[in-house]
């Protein structure tokens, strides 16, 4: 195989690639149109919830593997960006993704495979089931948190920006992708309906990021 010959190849394989920027939204949206009690008003609507299929496969159906869907999407955007003006600003953008997805990651996990535990523990009469909450969402878990906002926010507006000045067909559609997704993550402490709305808008940007990149 020629170098060109890998180049197009990889080019191809990049191209169809970006298209895990909707799938990934698409995930998002689905994850969030329902959302779990809050736990210091009604613990046990919580554990009920938290203990459902619907919780286990939205955190690791969806929220887990869509962040994995997500992250192949913004390298394969990387790979059709570095021709481009904007391809130091896409791979800072790719870098602080990454970090913040996998930070991310990480917490939904806790979520999906410690809170239904919690749940049942609590719903089985198991004194202090309460207190394991405090201890799984402590300082530790909430710095990476914190972390994972701080370079997910930026890696989100980065990528936005590189998109926008990849070519002007997607000017409005790069930034529309990355400032819906830092409008998703507000929302969630916030307007949590507003979730599944913001990943809509850009599940719709992603799409057409996915028509227009490649022909950039």
């Amino acid at each position: 195989m020629t170098t060109l010959q890998a180049t197009e190849r990889h080019l191809r394989l990049a191209t169809a690639g970006v298209w895990l920027l909707p799938a990934y939204a698409f995930c998002l949206a689905l994850s969030t149109l329902t959302h779990e009690p809050d736990h210091s008003e009604d613990f046990a609507a919580w554990s009920r919830y938290v203990t459902t299929d619907v919780f286990v496969v939205s955190h690791v159906g969806l929220s887990i593997l869509g962040a994995g869907l997500g992250l192949v999407g913004v390298v394969c955007a990387l790979v059709l960006m570095l021709p481009g003006p904007a391809s130091g600003t896409a791979l800072v953008a790719t870098a602080l993704t990454i970090v913040g997805n996998v930070l991310f990651t990480s917490i939904f996990a806790a979520a999906a495979y410690a809170q239904p535990a919690i749940g049942r523990a609590f719903l089985d009469g198991m004194p202090g089931a309460e207190s394991l909450y405090d201890q799984v969402y402590g300082a530790p878990l909430l710095t990476a948190f914190a972390l994972g906002a701080l370079t997910f926010v930026s890696g989100a507006l980065l990528l936005g920006r590189a998109l926008a000045r990849t070519t002007p067909a997607l000017r409005f559609a790069g930034w529309t992708y990355g400032v819906a997704l830092v409008v998703f993550l507000v929302a969630g402490f916030t307007v949590s309906v507003l979730q599944p709305v913001a990943a809509a808008v850009a599940c719709a940007a992603g799409v057409v990021v996915a028509l227009r990149l490649p022909a950039s």
